[in-house]
Order: C-alpha cells, then structure tokens, then sequence
C-alpha cells in the first residue's frame, strides 16, 4: 500500500477563490482513497507545525501537489510552507545540507536527498495550451510546462523525489472547460496510479 501526501497550495484572492484548486484536490483524494491508498493531506489555508510536515515528507511515498501558477510560479503562501519546511528539512531530516562535502566541496551540489518516492504538480493555469510548446508565442518562447515549473522539479530533486507527468488545466479563467479538464484530470491519474 502507498502513502499519499496530498498538498493543496491555492492562496485565496477576492477574484480567485480556489474553487477548482480545491476540487481537483478532492477528486485526488476521492481517487486514492477508492484505490486504497493512506492519505495525509496539508493547505495553505491550514494552521501547521513545520516538523509535522517534514514527517509527512519522510512518511510519503508520492507527493501529491495541487496549485495554481502564480506569476510564473507557486502562490506566496505555498513558497513560504516551501522555505520553512524545505529550509528545516535540509538540516539531516529531508537531506544532508546541500549535498557537498569537505572532500568534494564544488561537486554534487543538491545530491544529498535522504527521502525517496515520487511527486507529480498538478496546475491550474491562465495561459492557453497554446501558449506553451510554441516559439511563434513569444512569452514563454517555446518553453514548456514543465521547463517553466522547473523550479519546483528541483526542489523535490533536492529531496530524492522522481517525477510523475504534471498535469495542466489551462485557461482556467477566461476560458474554463471544467468538465474536460475533471475528465483528464482522471484519466491522468490512472495512467499513473
């Protein structure tokens, strides 16, 4: 049986309530539970202790991330449980330090995880599908998804954590197709689950 830490990481905002952050969350829940998975969950909108929630790290055998891209990344709230539980976890509990050591001091810079498991982003965007992937679309200049979330691949590199495929639903605020985006968002979490 696999540990699942499920992370809601929406920061409310008069015009941006979390409604579907918050209902992608629950179909994931809704999902690992009627797969037998145990389920520890942690939201921004939570009150928490920053040690319990390394142990939630230690514990998981996938992390389960929801958030909306917020200005090219995570919301402020998820940054900061990011730097207090991430900065904490690297003194020996989630990592040992950087990953350098006296013998080697420039080599294997952030290779001194401790934890092992998986991590999959799932991300709630503004930007249309085609926004990403596309050179002729000269905001993001042909990157994609995952090379513009490349921040948060490297954060839980540092720990030890692989990568399952992130999911994206797109446009969610000017032009939402909820009902689609539910549809893969299942079928998403089959594929590799």
């Amino acid at each position: 049986m696999k540990n699942i830490f499920i992370i809601n990481g929406h920061q409310k905002y008069p015009f941006s309530e979390g409604k579907l952050n918050a209902s992608l969350t629950e179909k994931a829940e809704s999902y690992f539970k009627s797969n037998g998975y145990i389920i520890k969950k942690t939201s921004m909108e939570d009150n928490y202790d920053v040690n319990e929630e390394i142990e939630k790290f230690k514990w998981a055998d996938v992390v389960f991330f929801q958030t909306p891209l917020n200005w090219m990344g995570v919301s402020w709230s998820f940054k900061k449980y990011i730097d207090e539980v991430f900065s904490m976890g690297m003194m020996g509990e989630m990592s040992d330090g950087d990953g350098r050591s006296k013998e080697a001091p420039k080599k294997n810079y952030g290779l001194g995880g401790k934890l092992s498991g998986k991590y999959m982003m799932s991300v709630t965007a503004n930007a249309p599908k085609e926004a990403f992937n596309n050179p002729e679309e000269t905001f993001f200049n042909g990157i994609s998804e995952d090379e513009l979330l490349k921040p948060m691949h490297l954060n839980f590199k540092w720990f030890g954590f692989e990568p399952l495929p992130t999911f994206m639903a797109y446009d969610v605020m000017k032009n939402p197709e909820i009902e689609n985006d539910f549809n893969r968002f299942e079928n998403h979490l089959k594929a590799n689950f």
